[in-house]
C-alpha cells in the first residue's frame, strides 16, 4: 500500500506554537503519554511569551523561529527536522489542546492505506460545529479537493493529520508557507504528486486556555482568503514540473 508504515519507522509529533505558554506543557505531556515511543518537537513560531521554556520543561525538543512564519513555515521546519533526524512519519498536533492525543494511534493506522491521513471534525464523530462564512468556505474547499483526491474529504482545513514517508520527503523540500498553505496548498501539492490522501473521524476538544480568534469579520475574511488560497494552489505548477523545465 502507498503509505505503509513499518515497525521500524520513527514517528515525530510536531506542535506549531505561537504564544501557547498556557497550553503547551499540558499538550506535550498528553502527547508523550499517548505515544511514549514518538519524538515530540515544538516549533515556537516567534512567540513573545515563555512557550519554548515550558515546552522544554515538559520534555519536548524545541525549534525556535526568530520571527513568526505562520503554521506553514513552522511545519516546514518540522518536516526538515524529521528528515535530518531519521523520522519517516510526522504528525501535526495543535499546541492549544484541541487535538485529542488519544486519536494519534488511529491516524497512524490510517497510513497503512494512505500517504496523508486527515483527522476530520465533520466525519461523524463528536459534535464540532462551524457556521457562517467559515463553514461555507470549508464546504466549497472540501468539494473541490474531494474531486481531486477521488475520495470524500470533509475537513480539508484540519490541522490534525499524519504524513507517511513519501509525504515527509515531499514536504521537507516543498511545504507551502503561505496563508492556508499548510492545509489547502499542501493537499493539492500532495495529490498532484500522486500521493494518496484519506480522512478518519476524530473528536476535537475545546481550547484549554486563551481565546479563539474567531468573529464574524474574521470569518468573512477567512472565506475570501480560502478561495484565493485554493485558486493559487490550483494554478501553480508542481515542483516536479519546475525541475523538468530546468533540466
Amino acid at each position: 500500500m502507498p503509505g505503509t508504515v513499518t515497525p521500524t519507522d520513527r514517528v515525530l509529533i510536531v506542535l506549531p506554537a505561537l504564544n501557547e505558554s498556557g497550553n503547551v506543557a499540558s499538550v506535550v505531556a498528553k502527547v508523550k503519554a499517548a505515544m511514549p515511543e514518538a519524538g515530540v518537537l515544538v516549533v515556537d513560531d516567534g512567540s513573545t511569551d515563555d512557550t519554548s521554556e515550558r515546552a522544554r520543561a515538559a520534555g519536548a525538543d524545541v525549534a525556535r523561529l526568530v520571527v513568526n512564519l505562520g503554521v506553514g513555515g513552522a511545519m516546514r521546519t518540522g518536516f526538515r527536522y524529521a528528515l535530518r533526524n531519521g523520522y519517516s512519519v510526522v504528525v501535526q498536533v495543535d499546541a492549544d489542546g484541541q487535538h485529542d492525543p488519544d486519536e494519534l494511534a488511529a491516524l497512524l493506522r490510517g497510513l497503512d492505506e494512505a500517504d496523508i491521513v486527515i483527522g476530520s471534525r465533520f466525519a461523524g464523530k463528536g459534535d464540532y460545529k462551524a457556521g457562517g462564512p467559515r463553514r461555507w468556505a470549508m464546504v466549497v474547499l472540501s468539494v473541490v479537493l474531494s474531486r481531486l483526491a477521488k475520495t470524500k474529504l470533509s475537513d480539508v482545513t484540519s490541522g490534525f493529520k499524519a504524513s507517511g514517508p513519501r509525504a515527509v520527503a515531499l514536504f521537507a523540500d516543498n511545504y507551502p508557507a503561505e496563508y492556508l498553505g499548510d492545509t489547502i496548498e499542501a493537499l493539492v501539492l500532495a495529490l498532484r504528486g500522486g500521493l494518496v490522501v484519506k480522512e478518519i473521524p476524530v473528536v476535537m476538544l475545546e481550547r484549554q486556555s486563551g481565546t479563539p480568534s474567531t468573529s464574524p469579520v474574521r470569518s468573512a475574511v477567512y472565506l475570501g482568503r480560502a478561495g484565493l488560497a485554493l485558486l493559487l494552489a490550483l494554478v501553480r505548477r508542481a515542483p516536479a514540473d519546475d525541475r523538468s523545465d530546468a533540466a
